[in-house]
């Protein structure tokens, strides 16, 4: 779990790049960029060609903004440009593969376009912090400035650059936020909770048949995975260039929701009977199964019914190994 920090996986932080190597960093983000534009274009030619056609101006601007960050990198540091990927920088925004966003529908990918040039926008904002040069600055300033532009006209891409009502816009971005630094991080420590102390409280639950002990291991099983998600959680991305918002708050719905899916199988132990607890915790359990199926759904999009087979039934799985463990 811990593996996430910066300095055990050989990840540099944002903040110890040189100025050289921020233009470098953003003359690769505009190429993958673009890229990722051309793939969008060629997945949508056929059932949406107009849609197609914005998706290949778009890669072409985001082009034209490598090769002029070029320009500015060959004039102040020489024409070798050192490749340094996103992939590398710690708590910097990831692009997920073209492949995945296109099996989701044309909604979902208008979404992701916004999400692209909003992360895009953040990164050109902090970068201008870095410049030491007027030139420079003013190039970065002129990019995000772009990429603002972009952001607005990404709620609709079927047709050619029209901006959309400003409320919507602030409304749907307000959301996205909501998302990142509340719902992501509070959906996986839930089910880190939910289902990684399942299999401990169980086993020992159905070896001892004693609801104290098993009520001591719940306790220390869900407070020790809810410090550990927090912790994890708020320092391996400090949502500057992800945008993924305050790392605190991150950490505090991680841990919090880890803790609390921890506990909703725990607390029933404290009942002194060992069967009616017991009955009343596995009904707990699929609670809180469907509960993640059903935050999956109404705030990730993922299918209600993929969920439910993957939440459920591997909640379940972990359920009865605990149960077997803990008898045998």
């Amino acid at each position: 779990m811990f593996s996430a920090l910066p300095a055990l996986v050989g990840r540099r932080r944002f903040s110890d790049l040189s100025e050289s190597e921020v233009l470098a960093l953003a003359i690769s983000s505009e190429e993958d960029d673009a890229r990722t534009y051309d793939d969008y274009a060629a997945a949508l030619r056929t059932e949406y060609p107009d849609t197609a056609n914005v998706f290949e101006g778009m890669a072409a601007q985001e082009r034209g903004h490598a090769a002029n960050l070029k320009r500015d990198f060959e004039r102040r540091f020489g024409p070798h440009v050192p490749l340094v990927r996103r992939e590398s920088i710690a708590g910097y925004y990831s692009r997920r593969p073209a492949w995945v966003i296109c099996n989701l529908g044309i909604d979902r990918i208008r979404q992701e376009v916004g999400r692209m040039e909003d992360e895009s926008a953040s990164f050109y904002l902090e970068a201008q912090k870095k410049a030491t040069d007027p030139g420079t600055r003013a190039l970065l300033d002129s990019l995000y400035k772009v990429e603002l532009q972009h952001e607005e006209i990404a709620g609709s891409l079927a047709e050619k650059y029209l901006p959309v009502d400003r409320k919507q816009e602030e409304d749907e971005k307000a959301r996205r936020q909501f998302v990142l630094t509340w719902v992501q991080p509070g959906l996986a420590g839930l089910m880190d909770g939910s289902v990684s102390t399942l299999a401990p409280i169980f086993a020992t639950a159905f070896a001892t048949q004693n609801s104290h002990t098993t009520l001591l291991v719940g306790l220390a099983a869900a407070v020790g995975a809810g410090i550990s998600m927090g912790f994890t959680e708020a320092v391996h991305d400090d949502g500057v260039i992800s945008g993924r918002g305050s790392p605190l708050k991150r950490g505090i719905a991680s841990g919090v929701m880890t803790a609390v899916g921890g506990l909703g199988h725990a607390l029933p132990y404290l009942i002194p009977d060992f069967w009616t607890a017991t009955a009343i915790a596995i009904a707990v359990v699929f609670v809180e199964l469907w509960a993640i199926a059903f935050i999956q759904n109404r705030y990730m999009e993922t299918p209600f019914l993929r969920s439910v087979f993957q939440v459920v039934l591997g909640g379940a799985l972990v359920l009865a190994a605990g149960i077997f463990i803990g008898g045998s």
